[in-house]
């Protein structure tokens, strides 16, 4: 947690953004009590595993004056989708008030560059603080607090809570592991010695594989943002990776019709107790169904090390979009 040594007014936000719940709001309105802003996108993994600690402040704090907004700013161009966004936020249960920065307008007003992204607004409107990522979960909470103590000086709050997870606990380890690895081929890293952008080409297997990159074999489409199985393609599609992580994982859109991808690591179906929740088990073969737009959980191994992840299905349409990997282990 970063403060702020000479505050900033907070900026207002733009009259004609969308609020999903809890709004409209004005910064102006709030003066009074203490804000948190949070820029966030439901299929960030990152930005998903601080929710919890976010609602549980919201249901600590608002009665004591804290309003925490969320704003959603996707990444990715079907994530403007205000009813993509309005599931996610009913599944996940949260209750704050919501807005749709479809146009990045109020991420650009705070020059914010990272999901996720919080910032404490204090009772007279100022920016006193702020942090990027994940943790910091405890020091974020006793910024709260102060900014409700400058508020409410007769405030009675409860101690700090105790850390959500095992692996956000004091003694757990973050590895170096695999960086986040996009499959569009703006941002992405497609290790194929030949690619093809924007059409539809088949891809044949390489035994070169380099950490960090991406393989394909068979029919695929690459696109700027993401990478799909084209309409009649013949055979299976396959995508292969080397990891270093505890987690994978991957962000997929689905097809028409729910599609399906099958998951090997190190050239067996996943193990069950190293599976993902979204994982299922058919006839013996790891396999995620794919009937939403979101982050699917593949992988969470027993513990953090190296493997060959591949992916093939023959559902064509189905778009992915980027892996994500989680490090830390808890002590």
């Amino acid at each position: 947690m970063t403060r702020i040594t000479v505050p900033v007014r907070a900026p207002e936000f733009p009259s004609d953004v969308t609020w999903l719940q809890g709004g409209p709001l004005t910064m102006h309105d709030l003066r009074g009590r203490p804000v948190l802003i949070d820029f966030w996108d439901y299929t960030c993994v990152n930005c998903l595993r601080t929710i919890p600690y976010l609602k549980e402040w919201h249901a600590r704090y608002l009665p004591h004056g804290l309003v925490i907004i969320g704003v959603h700013a996707p990444e990715f161009a079907f994530a403007r989708e205000r009813g993509y966004v309005a599931r996610a936020v009913k599944d996940l249960g949260i209750e704050y008030p919501i807005v749709l920065d479809n146009s990045h307008a109020i991420w650009d007003a705070y020059a914010n560059r990272y999901w996720p992204a919080k910032y404490l607004v204090d009772k007279d409107g100022y920016v006193r603080a702020y942090h990027f990522g994940e943790g910091a979960y405890e020091e974020v909470e006793g910024q709260i607090q102060s900014l409700i103590r400058e508020a409410s000086p007769d405030a009675e709050l409860s101690e700090i809570m105790a850390p959500m997870r095992e692996e956000d606990r004091p003694g757990a380890v973050c590895y170096r592991g695999s960086p986040e690895l996009y499959l569009g081929y703006g941002r992405g890293r497609i290790g194929n010695s030949e690619v093809s952008p924007d059409k539809a080409a088949r891809y044949r297997e390489e035994l070169t594989e380099r950490d960090g990159y991406a393989y394909l074999a068979g029919d695929w489409l690459l696109g700027k943002e993401s990478l799909s199985r084209p309409e009649g393609a013949a055979g299976e599609s396959r995508l292969y990776l080397r990891y270093e992580a505890k987690e994978v994982n991957l962000v997929v859109y689905p097809p028409r019709q729910p599609g399906k991808i099958e998951l090997l690591q190190d050239g067996h179906p996943l193990p069950a107790e190293d599976a993902g929740p979204d994982v299922r088990f058919e006839d013996g073969r790891s396999v995620i169904t794919v009937d939403q737009p979101r982050m699917y959980m593949l992988v969470n191994d027993r513990e953090f090390g190296t493997h060959d992840l591949s992916l093939s299905t023959t559902s064509d349409g189905i778009g992915l979009y980027a892996f994500t990997f989680v490090t830390c282990v808890a002590p």
